[in-house]
């Protein structure tokens, strides 16, 4: 019998690229991925559960499916994922509609036990060792042809008291490299420009494996793929960005001058407390040496307010380091205390109000900023990749080096026509419209 899956997936990256070699694993077995729920003999729900919101929504899209069941319009429920992993026997104590749950470890064997299910067991749970979860194999990419993720290494080391990764994912666990450029010229192969490096932390690349880091090395045996354009990097911790991975990026064309740094906070004793590596200090060098050695860098961070024992000057510290800074990008999240972690305990919690007003106190100042630095740009080209192209306005939409996909800013502009998407123009800038870049090309 052939059966039809419908898959649903949810959070960051990380968990996508685990989706996509799910979805490999499946189409293997020949299961059929169907993208109408209705009719669909299963339905596969992987979660994220980072935070209360990421928590929030996976439960929301698991109770839709649950009376998609109801209704007759879909048979199974199957739950994968970090809420899999994090809260299993929970799922079945809460939501009993649900048929499986099935944590991280259980993707080595995913094709067998969703047939096992789809061929009438009940209640299915599995949950074997983290160490289990595959880190290279098939994938069936759930981006556009033209870039992909490279999933470095799963897990995290760091131990940050707000972080609920090691508990569900473990310590970090780097990708053999060899591996590694194996996976990314497979990626060429099929159509891979844009490679983007993720991780939990991919500054500590190597870390565990090799006993040293090993970024910059494989950048640099990254960039020796043919096919392969753009390398960029998401998740760079500032206490690992050293000189050595600063010269590669100055140095190779193909890995960009584009450093994602998740800094959290600038005072020191709200580092101290998040368990952070280094202090304000360290911070404030790590940003001046990357000014130094990449001058057109694009430096994107995101921040937390209200964390335990944030008084008012020391967010008046971060307030003032974001606007002395003049980040290209930005983002801010509330705390949201986990259950399990140190955090969640720690004295002096902030009211989350007062967490989420001071966010948007950063982010309104992060907007005026964003604006000028966009209005700097107005007259310089650009390569960008094409992503879209509206015969309505007859103008196309892409992306630079500044700007990640999902979650950065896009430039759109005119030209002759239609440009092919994944290919490269050159645009040069004329205006800004709020976030983006308006161009012509050249």
């Amino acid at each position: 019998m052939a059966y039809k899956v419908g898959f649903i997936s949810l959070g960051c990256p990380k968990n996508q690229v685990d989706a996509e070699r799910i979805l490999a694993a499946l189409d293997a077995a020949e299961i059929e991925i169907t993208d109408y729920l209705d009719g669909a003999d299963a339905v596969i729900v992987n979660t994220c559960a980072f935070i209360d919101e990421a928590k929030a929504e996976a439960i929301e899209n698991i109770l839709n499916m649950v009376e998609l069941k109801a209704q007759g319009l879909v048979d199974k429920v199957i739950v994968t994922g970090c809420l899999a992993q994090r809260h299993q026997e929970e799922i079945f104590t809460e939501i009993p509609e649900v048929d499986a749950v099935l944590g991280i470890g259980a993707n080595a064997d995913i094709a067998a036990l969703v047939l096992r299910v789809l061929e009438g067991e009940e209640s299915l749970f599995a949950c074997p060792s983290r160490k289990d979860l595959p880190l290279t194999g098939q994938r069936v990419l759930t981006t556009p042809e033209y870039w992909a993720y490279l999933k470095i290494a799963d897990g995290c080391s760091n131990c940050c008291s707000y972080c609920t990764i090691p508990s569900i994912r473990g310590a970090a666990r780097s990708v053999e490299m060899d591996a590694l450029v194996a996976e990314a010229s497979a990626l060429a192969e099929s159509g891979v420009k844009e490679l983007i490096l993720i991780a939990q932390d991919t500054t500590a690349y190597g870390l565990d494996l090799y006993g040293e880091l090993k970024l910059p090395e494989l950048l640099t045996r990254l960039s020796e793929i043919e096919g392969i354009a753009w390398l960029r990097l998401l998740y760079c911790y500032p206490d690992k960005i050293t000189d050595e991975l600063l010269a590669v990026m100055a140095e190779n064309p193909k890995v960009l001058p584009y450093i994602d740094m998740p800094v959290q906070h600038i005072n020191d004793a709200v580092l101290k407390a998040m368990n952070r590596k280094g202090n304000g200090a360290a911070i404030r060098e790590t940003v001046a040496r990357i000014r130094e050695k990449l001058p057109e860098a694009v430096l994107r961070s995101t921040f937390i307010t209200g964390f335990p024992g944030e008084s008012e000057e020391a967010f008046e510290e971060l307030a003032a380091f974001v606007n002395e800074t003049e980040f290209d990008r930005l983002g801010v999240f509330t705390f949201s205390p986990q259950e399990g972690t140190p955090a969640f305990d720690l004295p002096e919690q902030v009211e989350r109000e007062i967490g989420e007003k001071r966010g948007e106190i950063i982010m309104a100042d992060q907007y005026e900023i964003m604006q000028l630095r966009q209005n700097d740009k107005i007259g310089k080209c650009y390569e960008v990749i094409v992503e879209g192209y509206d015969p309505y306005t007859d103008s196309c939409t892409g992306r630079s080096y500044m700007d990640a996909p999902e979650i950065d800013t896009k430039i759109i502009f005119t030209g002759r026509g239609e440009y092919p998407e994944g290919g490269f123009v050159t645009v040069e800038i004329f205006g800004v419209n709020e976030y983006d870049l308006l161009g012509k090309a050249k």
